[in-house]
């Protein structure tokens, strides 16, 4: 069968190379009894993947079952997978039968897997590779032959990083990875998709099917669509609906979605406060501000020692100069005048004179350059080689330079 009849059967809109990509690896991995995960943002479709890969197995004539993971309560998520014997807990009044035992040689899809908790997580783990899992309250190991198909819309990896999901049972259920592209990834299709929806909400409200305009198609197509299929059919409905006017412009359509300046913003994940964590990461804020704090305080009682140590030091220095040239007396007991900071003394006997002695520093390039080769060779008595290294110029270079300037080494 081809992907355009899979589309057909499925009800599946879109040209997109992403999404035929997907439904080739889903039929090919219909036949085998992989585990398949398939993961997307909410709303792109992914429930419509295992019903592909169950139709074209080996056990398309067995039982077909969907769960959402994260619909159950914590408290009774084994109860429902594995199912429970009579009494094994308050309200157990009759023993009852798990999914996994009612779809044996079946498929079951586990839909949001990653809000299975660590100790569900590990009963699966055990009907992955084993085949078998344990009632509620019951000793007695039970065997299954079930095909696990897993989907989710969050970033596995990071949950397994942040202690929430088993990673070796992120590696046993992705044995064959199915991605799901967003509506932003396949803008070819969504034009497509809105068509579709516009005939199918006139067929069902027995209305004459909306259009868009030019424009109003231009901002269908770069809205981000944050909700993806869900959302764009939504929106298509409301606009079905309240319309009166069946050709819709873009100022109309602009009315139906939300935040359009903003719409390519992340979406803010809202998830339940955890008060504990809030309180730790609270104390390690204040922490943070208390460790800064002691930290410019040490900063700056070192600026002031290191301000306070020159300034003693200068002190020091000063009196030390003025002690010194105090005690300097001439051999006859004439206590000699304090040379002025410009000048050098030279001192005599029954003579001071003062003398100015300027040293004129040589600008001359060649100068420079001889001095700086004999300074070369001098540190490393004589050999060429490591003074040309010293000098970062070659070998040859350095003994054309001696020559040039007639040096005598």
């Amino acid at each position: 069968m081809s992907v355009q009849q899979i589309k057909q059967r499925f009800g599946i809109i879109g040209n997109s190379e992403k999404l035929n990509r997907a439904i080739d690896v889903a039929v090919q991995v219909a036949p085998t009894d992989l585990s398949v995960l398939i993961s997307g943002e909410s709303g792109t479709g992914k429930e419509i993947f295992p019903q592909i890969i169950h139709q074209f197995s080996a056990r398309k004539h067995g039982q077909y079952i969907a769960v959402n993971c994260g619909a159950i309560p914590e408290g009774t998520i084994d109860s429902e997978l594995f199912g429970h014997e009579k009494g094994s807990f308050t309200g157990a009044y009759d023993a009852r039968k798990g999914y996994f035992e009612v779809a044996d040689k079946g498929t079951i899809f586990l839909d949001e897997i990653a809000e299975l908790p660590i100790s569900t997580q590990v009963r699966l783990l055990r009907v992955l590779e084993a085949g078998e899992f344990y009632k509620v309250g019951s000793s007695k190991v039970q065997k299954t032959n079930v095909r696990v198909v897993a989907a989710t819309n969050v970033d596995i990896l990071k949950a397994i990083r942040d202690g929430k999901f088993r990673e070796d049972l992120y590696y046993r259920l992705n044995t064959v990875p199915i991605y799901i592209p967003p509506l932003r990834e396949r803008k070819e299709d969504i034009y497509l998709l809105f068509r579709k929806f516009a005939s199918d909400f006139a067929e069902r409200y027995r209305m004459p099917a909306i259009h868009l305009d030019d424009e109003a198609v231009a901002l269908l197509g770069s809205f981000r669509w944050e909700g993806n299929v869900r959302q764009l059919k939504n929106i298509t409905e409301q606009i079905s609906v309240i319309e009166q006017n069946r050709m819709i412009t873009a100022s109309v359509l602009r009315n139906y979605l939300p935040h359009v300046d903003i719409g390519t913003l992340p979406a803010l994940y809202n998830r339940p406060v955890d008060e504990q964590t809030f309180a730790n990461e609270r104390e390690i804020l204040y922490k943070i501000l208390f460790d800064m704090k002691k930290d410019m305080t040490d900063l700056k009682k070192l600026v002031h020692e290191i301000i306070e140590t020159e300034n003693t030091n200068f002190s020091n220095l000063r009196k030390d100069s003025s002690h010194l040239f105090d005690n300097i007396y001439h051999d006859e007991g004439t206590i000699l005048s304090r040379p002025s900071t410009s000048s050098s003394e030279i001192i005599h006997k029954n003579n001071i004179t003062d003398t100015e002695i300027f040293v004129e520093e040589s600008l001359s390039i060649t100068d420079k350059e001889l001095e700086l080769i004999r300074k070369a060779l001098e540190k490393h008595k004589g050999k060429r080689k490591l003074a040309a290294q010293e000098l970062g110029i070659s070998e040859r270079t350095l003994y054309r330079k001696i020559k040039e300037y007639n040096m005598d080494i």
